[in-house]
């Protein structure tokens, strides 16, 4: 009876051992870095002037770009660098309408234009570069 009980805690100290060097090994690896969520231009919102709002900001991919504005006189398209210059969104441009859309950022620079006639020049447009 004494040789089963010997096998029995060799073979439980064995697990144990395996447990603790996979505790060690993942306790010293690097913790992710939770993505972050953005409030595009802040308690304001999306409107006008917000093109400012990205200065000074750091941004990474799979960050969360949360616009905030009133629907019935705004939108956000998302476009590319030329009609973000121009602001002028191409046809089949995806284009967000809730009120309280959220965008996931991958790695590279994002556009966002607001397709109502003049907002886009009144500065009611950002772009945000994701590291």
């Amino acid at each position: 009876m004494a040789r089963g009980r010997g096998r029995a805690s060799g073979g439980g100290l064995a697990a144990a051992l395996l447990i603790i060097a996979l505790l060690v090994a993942t306790s010293s690896a690097p913790i992710a870095e939770a993505a972050a969520s953005h409030m595009v231009g802040d308690y304001g919102g999306w409107k006008f002037n917000v093109d400012r709002w990205t200065k000074g900001r750091t941004f990474r991919a799979g960050d969360q770009l949360v616009f905030r504005y009133n629907r019935a006189v705004h939108d956000v398209a998302v476009v590319d660098a030329a009609a973000y210059r121009s602001c002028v969104v191409p046809r089949g441009a995806k284009v967000l309408r809730s009120g309280r859309d959220k965008v996931r950022l991958g790695r590279g620079t994002h556009y966002f234009v607001c397709t109502v006639r003049g907002h886009c020049q009144a500065g009611m447009k950002i772009a945000v570069r994701a590291v």
